[in-house]
């Protein structure tokens, strides 16, 4: 599988939500990895604070996403810049976002690539890389003052941070627009609030939050426009409280702080999302101001597009080329999510042209069309890949649709959980088969009836429910045939050669030899 003088097929640097998602996808597909954390153990820190529907459809897909729920409670909190987003009718089984606290995401995750034989290096600090025709040799610092080491492996990828050491060792730009405001974050005991829940008060010079994050604990964010802090310069637990004073005009009585962290809307994303043997996901990729919570969903769901590809290139039979598809396809979306948190930071800005914007804004989310929109963008469940093919599913998540197999009833996202592509044959067509015989072990034919006769896609509405559709590992459709009329084969074996590597000669004409997983 790997070569011999190689110590693992891949070193992720960083063992945040996307490191670990990214080490998980890759041991479900077989590929040897090593994380490697500068962290000497996880700190605690309740950081981000929830998980949105298409993030908790990747785990759903992966068969896990029960150990989330028991550890979060679903509410209905998203917005658009202060401004509540209705879920009502929303096109998915996880409608509503899940409340759960960083700390809590990275515990699960850590504890699932534990149980997949993941291996954490943790005190274990990127300090150096040597990229070469074989493989990445990474050099290690360390935290306890031992003697430096080094690991290496067939591909390194940068989840390590908007600082990334990977990101700026392999040269890579990262471009964008410096900070205008600042925010404070602080986790603190708060006995005097009047009210267990300020969401986004607006003042004269900034806006503030503050709400229940656990029992006897609150959250208290300040952001202040025009006041731009050193990056570099300590937060303090008095510079939390000035802040509040500010613009409250009190602090509640705040002490004990449990986490203080500072923020800005600086936004800045990676020029390319490979370089080499090289790649960069999550905050390495790309760095905003955290309007909407989507950052940790986007490198979540950056880990899930990125991981089945690096393991088929690894694995094989698939080209290198197909890792340039993680930057055509993530870069996208991360150049959207600055583009929509700028606009959140500037529709929360003070003043009476903003507040008219504001209220211009809010009647517009009574119509569906907006808030629709707002909400597909805010969950990432319209985002749409390039994929060749004209259906309507073609390069979208596919919905979690409920199938009878001669097993038993099952559901879409059941097929996934050994995160392999799936053919489903939902015509009972002996064309479907015959056209994927050269991809046995890799495809997993699946015989299955629709249980509803249309199938409904956000931006793209209700649509009949496909005669056959190949779904890549990530959940996203690579081909699709509408009912009725013939099969276009061809377009199914180009797809399939696109995604998964070229047909093997030596299963061609052979029977019996895509495997059919039971419900």
């Amino acid at each position: 599988m790997g070569d011999t003088s190689m110590d693992t097929d891949v070193v992720i640097a960083g063992a945040g939500p996307t490191g670990l998602m990214l080490a998980c996808e890759l041991r479900l597909a077989g590929v040897d990895v090593v994380v490697v954390e500068r962290l000497a153990e996880r700190t605690g820190e309740s950081r981000a604070g929830g998980m949105h529907s298409r993030t908790l459809e990747v785990l759903d897909q992966r068969g896990v996403l029960d150990r989330f729920l028991a550890a979060g409670e679903v509410t209905p909190v998203a917005h658009f810049s202060g401004l509540w987003l209705d879920f009502a009718g929303f096109e998915s089984r996880h409608p509503l976002p899940l409340m759960i606290v960083q700390s809590t995401i990275e515990r699960l995750l850590e504890e699932w690539a534990a149980e997949l034989g993941v291996r954490v290096r943790r005190s274990s600090e990127v300090s150096g890389i040597r990229q070469d025709g074989a493989g990445v040799t990474v050099e290690l610092g360390t935290a306890t003052g031992t003697a430096p080491a080094t690991v290496r492996g067939r591909y390194l990828v940068g989840c390590d941070g908007g600082r990334s050491t990977v990101r700026k060792l392999a040269g890579i730009a990262f471009p964008g627009t410096p900070a205008t405001m600042t925010s404070l974050l602080a986790d603190v005991e708060l006995p005097d609030l009047p009210e267990d829940y300020i969401f986004a008060r607006r003042c004269e010079t900034g806006y503030f939050s503050v709400f229940a994050l656990e029992p006897g604990w609150h959250r208290v964010i300040t952001s202040e426009y025009d006041r731009v802090a050193d990056r570099d310069d300590t937060v303090t637990f008095e510079q939390v409280r000035e802040a509040l004073i500010r613009l409250a005009g009190t602090d509640y009585g705040m002490h004990n702080p449990r986490w203080i962290s500072r923020f800005s809307d600086a936004a800045r994303q990676a020029a390319r999302y490979r370089e080499g043997r090289v790649l960069v996901a999550g905050d390495a990729a790309h760095i905003h101001f955290p309007a909407g919570g989507q950052g940790l969903n986007i490198g979540v769901q950056d880990a899930a597009n990125l991981g089945w590809k690096l393991a088929s290139v690894v694995r094989g039979p698939a080209p290198e080329s197909l890792l340039d598809s993680y930057h055509d396809e993530r870069h996208p979306v991360g150049e959207r999510l600055l583009h929509n948190t700028r606009a959140q930071v500037a529709l929360a800005r003070p003043g009476a042209q903003t507040d008219a914007l504001r209220d211009v804004f809010s009647s517009l989310l009574v119509f569906d069309e907006v808030n629709e929109y707002l909400r597909g963008m805010i969950t990432a469940l319209d985002i749409r890949y390039p994929v060749d093919g004209g259906h309507p599913l073609a390069g979208r998540r596919v919905p979690d649709a409920d199938l009878k197999t001669p097993d038993g009833a099952t559901r879409v996202y059941e097929l996934l959980h050994a995160a392999r592509p799936v053919l489903l044959d939902l015509r009972g067509s002996a064309e479907v088969a015959a056209a994927a015989e050269g991809w046995a072990g890799r495809v997993d034919l699946v015989e299955a009836r629709s249980e509803d006769d249309n199938w409904t896609v956000p931006a793209a509405g209700e649509i009949p429910a496909p005669a056959a559709l190949l779904i890549r590992p990530d959940g996203h459709v690579a081909w699709a045939a509408a009912p009725g009329g013939a099969l276009d084969t061809s377009a199914l074996r180009t797809a399939l050669t696109t995604w998964f590597g070229p047909a093997l000669p030596e299963f061609m004409g052979r029977e019996g030899l895509v495997r059919t997983p039971s419900a």
